[in-house]
């Protein structure tokens, strides 16, 4: 039977393997809480597109709604009139009021996605910027927990050895 040495570790060396699981473990705590303080922006960027993309859906179909109404209310009159040349004359104002209409329509829309491209852009820059801030915050602690961890084993070394 072979007697294996009984060696027993120093209590520096249990004390600086315990301060760098410690170490670790909070350099880790950090970059996962930048982690989620990034994909929460990012979330909340997903929430502001999903609203723009409600508040366009909503103003196309009340543009609808209003498109069709007038169209109703030309054949109302088309029904009413009393020979063609009114026919006409309100076929003409119908062309002329939807043409506006649409104008007016499309140029809302143009501001809608603007703006919602705009937002989005903005909340994108912002998590981008929030999440590369966290990212350094968290490997600059990790590195100096690392130097640390590095200079305590450095003296733990040395202590043993004396």
């Amino acid at each position: 039977m072979s007697n294996t040495p009984n060696y027993e570790v120093p209590a520096e060396m249990r004390d600086f393997a315990e301060k760098s699981v410690d170490q670790a473990r909070k350099a880790f705590d950090s970059f996962i809480g930048a982690a989620r303080r990034t994909a929460d922006t990012v979330q909340g960027s997903a929430e502001t597109a999903r609203t723009s993309a409600q508040d366009v859906s909503a103003r196309g179909f009340e543009f609808a709604e209003q498109n069709v109404n007038a169209a109703f209310d030309l054949a109302q009159k088309l029904v009413r009139s009393r020979d063609l040349q009114e026919a006409m004359q309100h076929q003409a104002e119908f062309v002329r009021s939807q043409f506006a209409a649409i104008q007016a329509q499309a140029k809302e829309f143009g501001g809608l996605a603007q703006s919602a491209m705009q937002q989005g852009a903005e909340k994108a820059k912002a998590a981008m910027q929030e999440g590369a801030e966290n990212t350094r915050k968290a490997m600059e602690q990790g590195t100096e927990a690392a130097r640390k961890a590095g200079a305590d084993a450095e003296q733990a070394i040395r202590n043993a050895n004396s």
